[in-house]
């Protein structure tokens, strides 16, 4: 037999015949103190599988609350992708709405055209859609607003203030779908 060829039983067989390994049944007397020192008690092997449930049980409940919370989270921006490609159809609209109102000619054209924006708009804000609100003077928030230009400020109240709202912006829910393009004043 070569020295590659062995194996683990060689290993056990080699230690029982040297005397390493002796196997005595319990309770036989001249056990040594350090072999019971050595075993845990049955109650030390109890506690030890309650932690390990309880610990297991806390990760289970956590992973639980964790996809829970992922899902309603998915639920609640599910629509976005639809949201984000309707966009420009509202900008459309609102645009065709602002060019209507100043041809006199066109006023039943204008309130048919009014009235599908507002059916549009109404649908999408029921689906969870919200528009944000940038008005002239409004402090400029790079979280929120996106500045597409800044000019010289016309007056020193309206230094890093926003000037104009170029773009419209929208949420979905708590989160921004479009960010409003904003002129802001230089300070």
């Amino acid at each position: 037999m070569s020295k590659d060829e062995y194996t683990k039983e060689d290993e056990i067989r080699d230690a029982i015949e040297n005397d390493d390994l002796k196997v005595k049944p319990e309770g036989v007397e001249g056990e040594s103190e350090e072999s019971k020192k050595d075993e845990p008690t049955t109650e030390e092997l109890i506690q030890v599988e309650k932690d390990r449930y309880l610990r297991l049980f806390a990760e289970f409940e956590n992973y639980k609350k964790r996809t829970t919370k992922e899902r309603i989270e998915l639920f609640k921006t599910a629509n976005q992708e639809l949201m984000t490609v309707l966009l420009p159809i509202l900008d459309d609209f609102e645009r065709a709405l602002t060019h209507i109102e100043d041809d006199k000619e066109a006023e039943e054209l204008r309130k048919g055209v009014l009235l599908i924006y507002q059916k549009l708009l109404k649908t999408l804000e029921q689906k969870g859609l919200a528009s944000i609100e940038v008005n002239q003077g409004d402090v400029f928030d790079a979280d929120t607003h996106e500045a597409i230009t800044q000019i010289p400020a016309p007056s020193d109240d309206l230094k890093g203030k926003i000037i104009d709202c170029v773009e419209k912006g929208y949420k979905l829910g708590d989160k921004i779908i479009r960010h409003p393009k904003v002129v802001v004043a230089q300070s």
